[in-house]
């Protein structure tokens, strides 16, 4: 095939991947280097994933002292099939910038191994990991229990560290002034999101990341201003009422409900230049192919940290984030596939988990794995909750 013939392939094929995953055409830079590099590296994954037999996946991870934290959000992660298929090949090393060793994410990868090596071990010892990510986040050295959500995000952080396709100091790219230029809310919204992905682009970007919109109107000249920022999970007030039972749309609710602020809480009206009463609301403006729903049953006061015991529903197949997302933008449908959950006190609790795979739910314990029935999930000791987007849904 002649090369102009190949370029020209190459670049079709870039360009619909881009459009694929939800990004605009004219945001998306597409350079010759940029094109022969992704599909090199597509067709390298493609040969390493038919070279990788999995097991079933339904192994323990030992306890190696108060390690359930990291036991159950490792089981979790590990049924990301994006993530972990991403790892057992291998194929950050041929994405990451840096040149430096992936030291956490090559054993975060080695647990993973363990846990779908074809011989189906028993259990698998993460200490190697744990060791790792001690080393790269020593807020975590010790003995004592940590929070599971606390260390999915500093887990995620850090591997996205190594990974980055982006160089770790990346020259600002220069943005066009809009505080008196109108321009629309999704350029601006698509503009803020390049500029992120300009410093910070990995794996973890691509299945975790969205963008949550702050939309705030001063209720004096009624000017509405927004921010954008990227998220890699949602946490979740959980509504205080009477009842022993709240749904998840009730928490999303709450979530994105309007918030009323006066002139001394409330920022700078651009327009007006001083304080004012102002309303506030968060919406979704871009959604991740994975979104971490967090449960916020830990509250701290002045003198004590309690928890919410209320057991919160949520949807298995079905969850429709659409009403939470920009206006018209359609249903957006995730499916559950891993839930987190902690059970005890504050001062005294456990983590295990649940996650789904071809054969049903299985139930993650530390070193037991046993299967569950569906309508087991439920429980008012769920507290993070893992969705893939569906394939057929609309991604903003």
């Amino acid at each position: 095939m002649p090369e102009p013939v190949v370029e020209k392939t190459c670049e079709a094929l870039c360009r619909s991947l881009v459009a694929h995953n939800g990004l605009q055409p004219e945001s998306a830079d597409i350079s010759r280097s940029v094109v022969y590099t992704s599909l090199m590296g597509l067709l390298l994954v493609a040969d390493k994933k038919a070279d990788i037999p999995l097991g079933s996946g339904q192994v323990g991870l030992r306890n190696i002292g108060n390690t359930c934290f990291l036991n159950a959000v490792v089981q979790c992660l590990s049924h990301t099939r994006g993530l972990r298929d991403y790892c057992l090949t291998k194929a950050y090393l041929q994405e990451k910038h840096s040149k430096q060793e992936p030291v956490l994410m090559n054993a975060f990868t080695h647990v993973l191994s363990g846990l779908w090596d074809v011989q189906g071990q028993d259990c698998v010892n993460p200490g190697r990991f744990y060791s790792a990510f001690k080393d790269a986040v020593p807020y975590f050295s010790g003995y004592s229990q940590q929070d599971a959500q606390e260390f999915l995000r500093f887990l995620l952080d850090r591997l996205h560290t190594e990974i980055n396709r982006r160089p770790a100091k990346c020259p600002p790219s220069e943005t066009t002034e809009t505080k008196h230029k109108t321009i629309r809310l999704a350029e601006q919204a698509a503009a803020m999101w390049k500029k992120h992905l300009e410093r910070d682009d990995s794996r973890i970007v691509d299945l975790f990341s969205g963008q949550l919109r702050s939309s705030l109107h001063c209720s004096v000249c009624s000017h509405y201003s927004n921010t954008f920022d990227v998220f890699c999970d949602l946490s979740l007030p959980i509504p205080k009422r009477s009842g022993d039972t709240v749904s998840l749309k009730e928490c999303l609710d709450l979530f994105s409900q309007v918030e009323k602020l006066d002139a001394e809480n409330a920022p700078l009206c651009e327009r007006c230049r001083r304080r004012t009463e102002s309303t506030k609301r968060l919406t979704i403006q871009r959604f991740p192919k994975v979104i971490v729903i967090h449960l916020n049953r830990f509250t701290t006061s002045r003198y004590s940290i309690s928890k919410s015991t209320v057991c919160v529903t949520f949807p298995i197949n079905h969850l429709d984030l659409g009403p939470y997302g920009p206006v018209d933008c359609g249903p957006v449908l995730y499916k559950l596939y891993a839930v987190c959950y902690h059970s005890g006190t504050v001062n005294m609790g456990h983590y295990t988990a649940c996650c789904r795979d071809e054969d049903g739910w299985w139930y993650y314990n530390d070193s037991s794995v046993q299967q569950v029935p569906e309508d087991q999930l439920q429980s008012s000791q769920a507290y993070v909750l893992f969705y893939q987007l569906d394939s057929n849904a609309i991604r903003k």
